[in-house]
């Protein structure tokens, strides 16, 4: 093999560099700035790492990503790699800065833009929300120590967790609040390996007065991380400071944590944030509109609130991606627009290209009603009701807007419209009959909720 120069380097400062595109930047910091490369070919990159440890966590963490950005920055796709710890690396790295454990971990990680104040409550996280308005007024209170708040992906977890950190903040600008994810404790704690610096990591934590740690659940199968935090939640709690958490699920549900880790969190309170109901949506699409300057119309809100309803995140992508695709197009904010939009987000099992037309044919097929009844001007009971249905159903599977709506039935306004509606989502909770013909049309549309 040739010794490894300039062409060497450079092949690995292209390797790093795709490196640097694909993963976080604490990731490349952490473990890939401190690679030297000793020995390169065509076929392999040979890199030396400071101590086994190291090489067993790039192994089975960036294994992947480390192999395939090699592979293109030797143009081979048989190429491999090859770490190996030597004496000289360790010194190296040892010369190296790396995260300083003696900085106090406060203020600077909380994001002062989640607030309680702008956390939009609803029935969906009433509860999780008193919980931790409760803990930011009296950290350490027994009953709520330490505090779980669980959910889905994009509920508005991690806003509460930053709302209590201001909140304690606030109150007392001292306060030792330390907020991090599980991920960046862990990050923590390998560095301290790293720098035989273990005692001042226990230390930097144990210091908190709050201490509030985000995705817990990423501690699983993290043996010596778990041992870490255990000793560190037992310092924290038998001194009365408040700890707070967040994870993807219930804790008795909690795969590959330790069973003792398990019942500290359950002896204090667990409290869930779940999916925001259609009102809650409309809310949130309201608040996110006005803050990113975009000034859409009822209908239009309702439309997005009505098919994006897994959470918070993708209600905020929807507007993101308005403001994005009509920028960038140079199009205008049209119901057009939006309806792409959410198409993209939803798919198209969600959100098939149905029109009013295709509604009233449905309900006609249904009802035995001819079509140019159900638009027209008649009155008589089954026929009013077969026209009120269509309406309710141009409004839940479509969004068509009222007005629309409203034209295509006879030239109606909208208050007509919006009393069809609100009578047929009345009527269908007591009336079995009609509950059964909106959910046959639903299955026909393939848009049953």
């Amino acid at each position: 093999m040739d010794n490894i120069k300039n062409p060497n380097e450079q092949a690995w400062g292209l390797a790093l560099n795709l490196l640097t595109k694909r993963l976080p930047s604490h990731a490349i910091n952490t473990w890939f700035v401190p690679i030297v490369p000793t020995e390169i070919n065509n076929e392999k990159i040979s890199l030396s790492v400071p101590n086994q440890f190291f090489l067993e966590w790039i192994e089975s963490h960036y294994g992947d990503q480390l192999l395939s950005a090699v592979r293109v920055a030797l143009k081979n796709e048989q190429a491999a790699y090859h770490l190996l710890v030597t004496k000289e690396q360790k010194a190296v790295v040892e010369s190296q800065p790396v995260f300083s454990l003696k900085k106090p971990l406060k203020k600077n990680r909380v994001n002062k833009n989640y607030l309680f104040k702008n956390f939009i409550e609803g029935s969906n996280n009433e509860f999780a929300k008193n919980a931790a308005q409760a803990v930011a007024k009296s950290p350490g209170e027994p009953k709520f120590n330490p505090l779980t708040i669980y959910g889905g992906v994009g509920l508005g977890k991690t806003h509460l967790l930053h709302a209590i950190g201001n909140k304690v903040l606030e109150k007392e600008p001292n306060s030792n609040v330390v907020l991090v994810t599980s991920e960046q404790f862990t990050l923590d704690f390998v560095n301290s390996l790293r720098k035989n610096k273990t005692i001042e990591f226990t230390k930097t934590y144990r210091r908190a007065d709050v201490l509030l740690i985000d995705d817990i659940q990423f501690f699983r199968g993290k043996e010596q991380t778990q041992e870490q935090f255990f000793h560190t939640f037992n310092e924290l709690y038998q001194s009365g400071r408040q700890i707070v958490m967040t994870s993807d699920r219930f804790p008795s549900e909690m795969k590959g944590l330790q069973d003792r880790l398990i019942s500290r969190f359950q002896s204090g309170l667990s409290v869930d944030v779940q999916p925001p109901d259609f009102e809650i949506r409309v809310a949130i699409l309201l608040e996110k509109s006005e803050q990113n300057g975009l000034n859409l119309k009822y209908d239009e809100i309702e439309f997005i609130a009505r098919h994006v309803k897994n959470n918070i995140r993708d209600l905020e992508g929807a507007i993101i991606r308005i403001l994005a695709k009509s920028s960038l197009m140079n199009k205008e904010i049209d119901f057009n627009l939006i309806r792409d939009v959410v198409q993209e987000r939803v798919g198209n099992s969600h959100l098939s290209e149905v029109t009013i037309e295709d509604v009233v044919k449905k309900v006609s097929s249904l009802t035995q009603i001819k079509e140019k009844d159900i638009t027209g001007k008649s009155r008589k009971m089954e026929i009013a009701e077969a026209r009120q249905l269509s309406m309710y159903l141009c409004r839940d599977i479509i969004g068509t807007s009222l007005s629309n709506i409203g034209f295509y039935f006879g030239g109606r306004d909208h208050s007509t419209v919006i009393h069809a509606v609100k009578s047929i989502d009345r009527k269908k909770e007591k009336d079995s009959r009609l509950r059964n013909q909106v959910n046959s049309i639903k299955q026909d549309f393939k848009f049953l909720t």
